[in-house]
């Protein structure tokens, strides 16, 4: 690792390390046999969110990574070495997405060269941003170095509001001209939306996602607590519910889906899921964080999820034996939570091919035949577009 500058953040967003331009390359794709191999083998791919640098631009209230917040001798970001190390590990483990995070990643002066490495080495590489740092030349860079696929973040149905909460005049502009952009050459791009109460009316988000360019959201649930790393919650008072306030929420989300038609990420049985847990009902899907889904920090310690207090190991030391499937129910955190649900018939197809091999026919009979294997591909069907996208 490096200590990072100790400005408030890098002035140049994310650049070539190269000298002179290299060839555009396309997200890696794979066949329909491909996929149902990797699923009857390892469950179909896994997902790794790399937190690349804990720096970032902007000042959210509700986050503890804010410029204003964050210590400037607590900088770190990963070299570029590092981070080839850490893709190489990547394919070699089966993880088939890389989301690059931070902090806010596009701080980090050797972003394009990471999401070149990851598309060469096979693995579709991803980019979750407050999108304050785009220019029109790394929203192009990127596109040639294989970026799969887009984050944004957005808090509120104003722009007032939103560029006020984030600190970042003007973003919403910028914003508005990525996805401008990334429509022209076939990318992706999702609202990833903290539910928050600067939320005043979630039918309102619609039309406002759609003039800056969104075709798809995602809600994050709001966290006030993490035992990892991930400094991305706070006890801010915008996010900061009761228990019956925060179902509440939940419900809000399905009417807006309901009503409006607007794509939205989080799965219908993922909304009432959380409302579930928030009741202390029994659960009905386990995360897999742990066994498709990973926490990598700037310290290369890789977590289950973002909510746990201890590392599963050092990212040197990843391995098949290190995966960890416990049905573990503790958190809420959607980018967990939510792609446990859309997985478990993919999960159940290879827990079923694994008895076959074994012989035990009974076993494979009852994974194939779990009525959870219905509403998860009732959550995929719902979720073709965002699906079929990334």
């Amino acid at each position: 690792m490096t200590d990072a500058p100790t400005a408030p953040a890098p002035a140049r967003p994310a650049s070539p390390t190269v000298s002179a331009p290299a060839a555009p390359i396309s997200p890696p794709k794979k066949g329909a046999f491909q996929l149902f191999r990797e699923v009857l083998d390892h469950a179909g791919p896994g997902y790794l969110q790399f937190a690349i640098t804990n720096i970032c631009n902007a000042d959210c209230d509700f986050c503890g990574f804010a410029r204003s917040k964050f210590d400037p001798k607590a900088r770190r970001s990963v070299t570029l070495q590092e981070a080839r190390d850490v893709i190489d590990i990547c394919a070699r483990n089966h993880i088939g997405y890389l989301l690059f995070v931070g902090g806010e990643p596009m701080v980090h002066r050797d972003l394009r060269a990471m999401t070149r490495y990851a598309a060469e080495r096979g693995i579709r590489p991803m980019i979750c941003t407050n999108g304050g740092l785009w220019t029109e030349e790394n929203l192009r860079g990127l596109t040639d170095d294989g970026l799969a696929s887009v984050i944004m973040s957005i808090d509120a149905h104003d722009v007032a509001k939103h560029e006020a909460n984030r600190g970042l005049p003007d973003v919403c502009r910028k914003i508005k001209r990525a996805n401008e952009f990334f429509a022209g050459v076939g990318i992706q791009t999702t609202a990833s939306i903290t539910a928050s109460r600067l939320i005043e009316d979630y039918d309102k988000l619609p039309a406002f996602l759609e003039s800056l360019g969104f075709t798809t959201c995602t809600f994050s649930y709001p966290l006030t607590e993490l035992g990892s790393t991930y400094l991305s919650f706070s006890e801010s008072g915008l996010v900061n519910y009761t228990r019956d306030e925060l179902i509440e929420v939940f419900e809000k989300i399905k009417a807006m889906k309901r009503r409006s038609g607007f794509p939205v990420v989080n799965p219908h049985e993922s909304l009432t899921e959380m409302q579930r847990h928030l009741r202390g009902e029994k659960e009905r899907f386990g995360c897999l964080g742990g066994f498709k889904y990973f926490y990598l920090d700037w310290k290369l310690d890789l977590y289950r999820c973002h909510y746990w207090e201890t590392p599963m190991c050092n990212i040197y030391d990843f391995d098949a034996s290190k995966l960890i499937r416990d049905g573990c129910t503790r958190c809420m955190i959607d980018c967990y939570r939510d792609p446990s649900v859309l997985q478990f018939a993919a999960v159940s197809v290879h827990d079923a091919w694994q008895s076959l091999k074994r012989g035990k026919l009974v076993d494979a009979a009852k994974h194939l035949l779990d009525r959870r294997n219905l509403t998860s591909l009732r959550a995929v069907w719902e979720d073709r577009k965002y699906i079929g996208g990334v």
